[in-house]
């Protein structure tokens, strides 16, 4: 049990830097070897052949030597308990950069290995009884196996040795994720208990008593104490300036703040305020870490005190840091835009509680930064508990603020929706681990009370940072667009940046929630490495290279269609459905190139998934027939064009003017402005009346009846002034008045006209009975109209009505 409450908060982030140290070590040399991997080719491809098969051979054999004798030797060192973590933790970086060169060299020969495939495949199958082949043939066919087997070989040597390496890491990976999880449950001396105060205390005075024996020693030493006297002043006057950027520099910013944003334009404020507020941070780490370098210039102090100075920048960071996201989450400011929706009293509670959890927090870095030292035993941890009390203390206020935000906002700054749930799910378990953890804390459970309340601290820092680029990607779009700052956070683009800013910072909750950097990069190797989609590898770098590309073509392909709508097409003769067909085509073949264009970059071999595409093809011809009908269909509208755009058309009934013809079916807009979605099928299988296919003449019949007293010469001579009058009415041919017939109630005539432009058929319909009405008023021509007569059978059946009554006489007025 010592072993894991001696390893304290600062042991468990020394070994995160270690770990991190190896990693990028590893990157490097996985660099190295990818580049080399990258050059010989080149460089071997200047020898001859068999000379550079000679010459590369020692070096597979040495390096295929290297390995076997690693691997041996991390299975033994994996297979030892006592084996350290930080020593396993290296041991799997190192198998990590080994695996990758694996994965790397598994691809080798690819070229050479299909294009022998390739020759085997062009001198045909091999007979059944060897004896029939011609020898020349079965010679060359057994050569060229030998030379497939040989280049096959590196690959095969490769995924083995792969395996091998990704077995080691999974036990190495395990081992560490299980000490990891004892060391969580492992149980401590309780500050609870009484009984160990008493040591705790034996442990603070041994502490005092060793960090004052450093001091005198150095200051024993002549060589020390007279560099301490001559940087005297100079220190001094770093500590006075580091101690006024610490407390009084953050109000000097806000002051210059305050008065740079009265000169410049709002819509600029939102960009470059919080920029601009971050000097507040800048400025009292840049004090502290000049003031550490000068005081590590004079070599004074021992191991603890060291330990303190190296801890003296990133505690002033954090402290720094924290009280500025306080600052913007609980503005002091009424003009500053607020994020929760929370009274000024309560915002100013909240700046409190968050920098006194920051000073809490560093005065507990630099203390365990102190106490690192493993001599001091298990009770060291022990006194860290105070930190993790009041922390605990300040994480649960801080919950309670978040559920006044909730249930007592200021009117009109409710928060709603998934904000809202966000908040809620926030404050409970902030209050909820704000008493949890020091209570594990108060049983024994050090180390998990230390590794649920910070990070609890931490990943609300962590969302409030988040949340405060959001905030800036808004305003910073509302610039660029010029748009209202309501509009831009409901806008697409920002959304997304905002959704991938969010997904950037899970790596870092898991950091924080304890997940080891090597767990976060076998993730990340695990995703790049891909899929296999038949003899080819997937990977996301070639999804994203497909993106791009098709982006790429996608682009050209609109710009093309673009330049020969507006400035090709509009030069011809063309009427505007060929136009509107050739802008289509020219679209559909771009983006049919640009995706062939795509999968090619790619690298992809998709001729094994041939077959298996062609069985897919059959069902989906079954199941989506009607879809590839309608496509079809699409296709023959804009080759043959019997309808284009801004035809009056008639189908199924449906009249209106075609709107746009995709792929799938057609839009028609009704003349009461209804959209029709028509399946193209329906336009090539189904009848259709097109109005204006050629061209926009077409003819108009306006009916009319007159009184069979009316003389019919005078009437045909009538309506035929009146067709003759209209100015859309075409002269050649001349437009004709028929007398059609006799009808029930008077004598039937058409006229029959040719218009310029059908689409005013309406119009003109309506002058010409206009007209009618006002000539045969003034030529006394009667037009016919139904009438009808009611005849009562019997009407001795009726009721006789009740006689009237006389009304009252009014009151007298008296």
């Amino acid at each position: 049990m010592a072993q894991p409450c001696a390893a304290s908060g600062s042991g468990r982030k020394r070994r995160l830097i270690l770990s991190m140290t190896v990693l990028l070590r590893s990157c490097l040399v996985l660099l190295f070897l990818t580049m080399a991997g990258a050059l010989s080719p080149a460089l071997h491809a200047q020898e001859a052949p068999a000379p550079a098969a000679a010459a590369e051979a020692p070096v597979v054999d040495e390096q295929t030597a290297a390995w076997l004798a690693f691997a041996t030797r991390s299975e033994e060192l994996i297979a030892d308990p006592t084996t350290r973590s930080e020593r396993l933790e290296a041991l799997r970086s190192e198998l990590a950069t080994w695996r990758e060169t694996f994965l790397e060299a598994q691809t080798a020969n690819g070229l050479r290995i299909t294009t022998l495939r390739e020759q085997i495949a062009a001198l045909g199958e091999a007979p059944a009884e060897p004896a029939t082949e011609p020898a020349e043939i079965a010679a060359r066919r057994a050569e060229l196996n030998e030379q497939l087997t040989r280049a096959q070989a590196p690959g095969i040597a490769a995924e083995e040795a792969y395996r091998r390496a990704d077995g080691l890491i999974r036990e190495a990976d395990t081992i560490l994720r299980q000490r990891q999880a004892s060391e969580l449950v492992a149980r401590g001396p309780a500050p609870a208990n009484p009984a160990s105060w008493a040591p705790a205390a034996g442990v603070f005075g041994k502490w005092v008593t060793d960090l004052w024996a450093e001091t005198e020693r150095s200051w024993a030493n002549p060589a020390r104490r007279k560099a301490v006297t001559d940087a005297a002043p100079v220190l001094v006057i770093e500590l006075l300036i580091a101690i006024a950027m610490m407390w009084q520099g953050r109000r000097l910013i806000q002051r210059w703040i305050a008065r740079l944003q009265a000169r410049v334009r709002p819509v600029w404020w939102g960009v470059i305020e919080l920029p601009l507020s971050l000097t507040q941070v800048a400025l009292p780490v840049i004090a502290v870490a000049v003031l550490i370098a000068a005081f590590q210039r004079t070599g004074f102090g021992g191991m603890q005190i060291r330990a303190i100075a190296e801890a003296a920048v990133p505690a002033t960071f954090v402290f720094a840091l924290t009280t500025w996201i306080a600052g913007h989450i609980f503005p002091a400011r009424e003009h500053l835009t607020t994020i929760l929706p929370l009274p000024p009293e309560r915002r100013r509670e909240g700046r409190i509680l968050v920098t006194l959890f920051a000073l809490a927090g560093a005065a507990e870095t630099l203390f365990a930064a102190a106490l690192s030292s493993e001599r001091y035993g298990e009770y060291a941890q022990l006194l860290l508990y105070p930190f993790t009390l009041l922390s605990g203390l300040f994480l649960f206020r801080i919950g309670q603020l978040l559920r006044h935000a909730l249930i007592a906002p200021p009117e009109g700054e409710a928060l709603s929706g998934f904000a809202a749930t966000v908040v809620t799910l926030l404050s409970r378990a902030a209050m909820v681990i704000g008493i949890a953890g020091p209570l594990a804390g108060a049983a024994g459970f050090l180390t998990l009370a230390e590794s649920t309340v910070r990070p609890a601290m931490v990943t609300l820092g962590v969302l409030a940072l988040v949340t405060l680029i959001q905030r800036l990607i808004y305003d910073l779009y509302a610039l660029v667009t010029r748009a209202d700052a309501k509009l831009a956070r409901d806008a697409l683009f920002p959304v997304l940046v905002s959704s991938l800013l969010v997904i950037a910072a899970v790596p870092v909750l898991a950091l924080v929630w304890g997940v080891r950097p090597a767990e976060l990069t076998e993730y990340w190797s695990t995703f790049q490495d891909g899929f296999k989609l038949g003899d080819a590898r997937v990977r996301p770098m070639d999804f994203i290279l497909f993106v791009i590309i098709f982006g790429i073509g996608y682009g050209v392909t609109r710009l093309m269609q673009g330049a020969l709508k507006t400035s090709i097409l509009p030069k011809t003769t063309l009427d505007t459905g060929s136009k509107n067909a050739i802008v289509s085509g020219l679209g559909y073949v771009g983006i049919v190139l640009a995706a062939l264009a795509a999968i090619t970059s790619t690298g992809l071999d998709l001729s094994s998934l041939a077959i298996v595409a062609g069985a897919l093809s059959v069902g989906i011809g079954f199941g989506l027939q009607n879809i590839v009908q309608n496509f079809i269909s699409g296709v023959i509208l804009l080759i043959e064009r019997p309808v284009a755009e801004g035809d009056w058309v008639e189908v199924g009934g449906v009249q209106g003017i075609v709107r746009g013809i995709s792929i799938r079916s057609t839009r028609v807009e009704t003349f009461d402005r209804n959209s029709v979605i028509v399946p193209n099928a329906s336009l090539i299988s189904g009848q259709v009346t097109n109005f204006t296919a050629f061209n926009q003449t077409g003819r108009v019949i306006v009916p009319i009846s007159v009184g069979y007293d009316s003389d019919t010469r005078k009437v045909q001579k009538i309506l035929q002034e009146i067709a003759e009058a209209q100015p859309m009415v075409v002269l050649t041919p001349p437009p004709s008045v028929l007398f059609v017939g006799f009808g029930a109630d008077g004598l039937n005539f058409e006229i029959r006209a040719i218009l310029r432009d059908i689409n005013f058929s309406g119009s003109v319909k309506t002058e010409i009975n206009h007209q009618i009405m006002e000539r045969f008023s003034a030529e006394g021509i009667s037009i016919p109209f139904a009438q009808r007569e009611v005849r009562i059978l019997n009407p001795e059946a009726l009721p006789v009505p009740a006689p009237a009554t006389e009304p009252p006489a009014p009151p007298l007025a008296g």
